[in-house]
């Protein structure tokens, strides 16, 4: 399906839910993987607001692509942020939605790049 890019530039986007591990088989607790670096794949849960309207965006990104601590109300910069309308039907029921995917997800907090000191 067609990925369409989305532009933040003139959005406030911040942290509404830490990252955690995408999980691809809830059973099993498989954890999603990136099929082209293989690196496992985190959703941030991340409030986007523009024009006076806010919403509750889940972001996947690749764990390596997070850079500086995500916590709750932290203002962030949403790198290549994507957006991919999906379908399905499971059990004869049918869903859709959008899925939004970003390479890096980097806090603007300061000193978010700095290591944490021992």
């Amino acid at each position: 399906m067609r990925q369409i890019p989305v532009d933040t530039s003139a959005a406030t986007v911040t942290v509404a839910q830490p990252p955690q591990k995408k999980i691809h088989d809830r059973r099993s607790g498989e954890i999603t993987t990136d099929t082209e670096t293989g690196a496992d794949l985190m959703t941030v849960d991340v409030m986007f607001a523009l024009d006076g309207e806010v919403e509750i965006l889940t972001v996947t990104v690749p764990e390596p692509g997070i850079t500086g601590e995500l916590t709750m109300g932290t203002p962030l910069a949403l790198t290549g942020l994507t957006a991919r309308p999906w379908d399905n039907e499971l059990n004869g029921q049918k869903r859709h939605g959008i899925a939004f995917r970003a390479v890096a997800i980097t806090s603007l907090t300061a000193g978010a790049s700095q290591p944490k000191a021992a």
